[in-house]
């Protein structure tokens, strides 16, 4: 019965170890957007409790206060998941090599991992697995501290588009709002240079975000700006620029959304969202028809040129807007995302927030 014990506890052991590197090396080594299970688990676990934390109080800057330690917090509990998954399978295997009490094994392997040395012993067979773990705890911790630097680093770039955005597309960004600006202030020949910078972010999204997901989870610096609001913006004003006036548009309208779903979709398969590869243009968006004609006429109002009706400009809209809305709308949700105009409903009561005008109307080139 002993031998059978040492037995399960040795294969219990491995079992765990094989499953924690797995994890280690998904998660900050291998750059192929995999997803790590554990990972998952602890994000979603985090999560909700700090959902409930922010429960009793009403609207949404305090509940972007309490979200804005998801990330951190989720980062700190992949380390501790890490180094106790292998410190409870390292005492595992030494239990079963050695027979020694799980107290004793439990104590080596710790002395091993964080290379302190108080509790080693004179068994040979111990040897081998002393030195794996005792190079095992410092390895994970330095690809921890090696991995801070690439997510924000990207953090970085991205909140950088994201803060040049706020002045064209209002706080939180609404993609007619960034048309409308353009007119107001003289500056629709920005647009396709806007268009090409947001469609460089957008393939770097898709590679950063998919290989380290933890980046989803690290919000703006101000409340109301938020990486996929932005691009949710930056993606219908190419959509409609496309739809109303397509002889005057851009290339670039055309090449950010490309860029841009094609990103989303990358992280779609990552995280496991569901979605249409090909989606039927003519088929419906949760977007209405009436939300879309109010956006045209105002526009419109502002001087924009209109090469076509709202009526005729919706099928196109709506078209471009099937490729990318689902799951646009889905990393919205999971993130808590501000409730800006256009971009789907949240987890929590929320009134979807209009951009903020700016008093001064002066052009910029004054």
């Amino acid at each position: 019965m002993m031998g059978l014990m040492r037995w399960i506890s040795g294969l219990a052991g491995g079992v765990l170890l094989v499953v924690t590197f797995a994890s280690v090396l998904r998660t900050m080594v291998v750059p192929r957007g995999m997803h790590s299970m554990l990972v998952l688990r602890l994000w979603q676990m985090i999560r909700g409790l700090l959902r409930l934390l922010v429960a009793p109080f009403p609207g949404y800057p305090p509940r972007d206060r309490v979200l804005a330690w998801l990330a951190p917090l989720v980062l700190v509990a992949m380390l501790g998941s890490w180094l106790g998954g292998m410190f409870v399978g390292y005492g595992l295997i030494m239990h079963a090599i050695s027979g020694l009490p799980f107290g004793a094994s439990f104590r080596e392997a710790g002395s091993s991992m964080f290379t302190l040395g108080y509790a080693s012993t004179d068994r040979l067979q111990l040897s081998a697995l002393d030195f794996l773990a005792a190079a095992s705890g410092p390895l994970v911790i330095a690809l921890q501290i090696a991995y801070l630097p690439t997510l924000y680093g990207a953090y970085n770039r991205r909140e950088t588009e994201v803060t040049l955005l706020q002045s064209r597309a209002g706080e939180p960004a609404w993609g007619p709002e960034l048309l409308a600006r353009q007119v107001m202030v003289g500056t629709e020949s920005a647009l396709p240079e806007l268009y090409r910078a947001w469609e460089r972010l957008a393939a770097e999204i898709g590679e950063s975000h998919a290989n380290y997901q933890i980046l989803l989870s690290f919000r703006s610096p101000q409340p109301l700006r938020s990486w996929i609001v932005g691009l949710i913006s930056v993606m219908d004003a190419a959509a409609i620029q496309l739809a109303v006036s397509p002889r005057s548009a851009p290339p670039e309208a055309r090449l950010v959304l490309r860029a841009s779903f094609t990103a989303l979709r990358d992280i779609a398969r990552v995280i496991g969202i569901p979605f249409d590869p090909d989606p039927d243009p003519d088929g419906p968006i949760q977007l209405s028809y009436e939300e879309f004609l109010g956006a045209v006429a105002m526009i419109g109002a502002s001087g924009f040129h209109l090469e076509r009706k709202a009526a005729e400009a919706w099928p196109q809209f709506r078209g471009w807007r099937a490729n990318y809305e689902t799951i646009a709308y889905e990393l919205c949700r999971r993130g808590d995302a501000v409730p800006a105009l256009w971009t789907g409903p949240r987890d929590f009561p929320a009134v979807p927030i209009p951009p903020n005008r700016p008093t001064d109307r002066r052009p910029l080139t004054r």
